[in-house]
């Protein structure tokens, strides 16, 4: 689980709470009309933007990975692969079979493997389940940010429309409040809205999806010299190059001279 999403998220919402307690109560920051022209207009004005089959995608699958994290980092996907190697290399590629991987990407690839198929069936197949996982994932991070950048702009039609109500009623200073408190509470929930929850996992995702295209790459690679016979230094070596460059040494410099 990705702690940092969730800390950020209840850090958050601490901060707001504890502000609206320090001079009120929630029930001062609650309006039924300011809920629905956030809610109700950055939704509707979303859907304008995105096919219905992206936003059935892309919202789950975005609100389940800002919360997840990858089983194996690119540093420990290289001595998986590795690992693995050295087993082909031993007992051919039936002895890939009893092999378990807490990657399902890698799983995948390693039964390909122990089943004998081909160079390219494993390429091909493997490079679209990356390439169409990747597109939902970006979808989902361009679905949050578009919501991201419509709830301030409806933030901002509800206090104009509060205003507009308010100078409405001059003549009844009853009115006045309730139409003030659409007003700014519109322009809060808004400001939330977007930089609380949408935007921040807008760019969760954008990150995430790099890290998911490294690692997704350099499984790839990795299973295709398996396939290819490659010897197992020859694969830690290949898929090193995936690495940033202090990343590169850390095994060599954890081992006695």
């Amino acid at each position: 689980m990705d702690i940092a999403t969730l800390i950020g998220l209840i850090a958050g919402a601490v901060v707001v709470s504890s502000l609206i307690l320090m001079g009120g109560n929630f029930g001062m920051f609650y309006d039924i009309h300011a809920v629905i022209v956030i809610f109700g207009g950055s939704f509707a004005a979303t859907l304008i933007r995105f096919p219905l089959s992206a936003m059935l995608h892309g919202l789950p699958l975005g609100a389940k990975f800002a919360f997840t994290m990858s089983n194996l980092s690119a540093r420990d996907l290289v001595d998986e692969l590795a690992r693995i190697a050295e087993i082909a290399r031993k007992s051919g590629p039936v002895g890939l079979e009893k092999v378990e991987a807490d990657d399902p990407f890698l799983a995948k690839g390693i039964r390909y493997v122990a089943d004998g198929y081909d160079l390219e069936f494993i390429r091909d197949n493997l490079e679209r389940d990356r390439d169409n996982f990747l597109l939902h994932l970006n979808e989902g991070s361009k679905i949050y940010r578009a919501i991201g950048d419509c709830a301030p702009a409806f933030g901002m039609i509800g206090t104009l429309l509060g205003m507009v109500q308010m100078f409405s009623n001059m003549q009844d200073p009853s009115k006045l409040g309730p139409f003030m408190a659409v007003a700014l509470l519109a322009t809060l929930y808004g400001a939330v809205v977007a930089n609380l929850v949408c935007l921040p996992i807008a760019d969760k995702l954008h990150g995430k999806l790099v890290d998911e295209e490294t690692n997704r790459t350099l499984i790839i690679d990795g299973i295709l010299m398996i396939r290819d016979s490659k010897s197992p230094t020859l694969v830690r070596e290949m898929l090193l190059a995936y690495l940033p460059e202090k990343h590169r040494h850390e095994e060599d410099e954890g081992v006695p001279a």
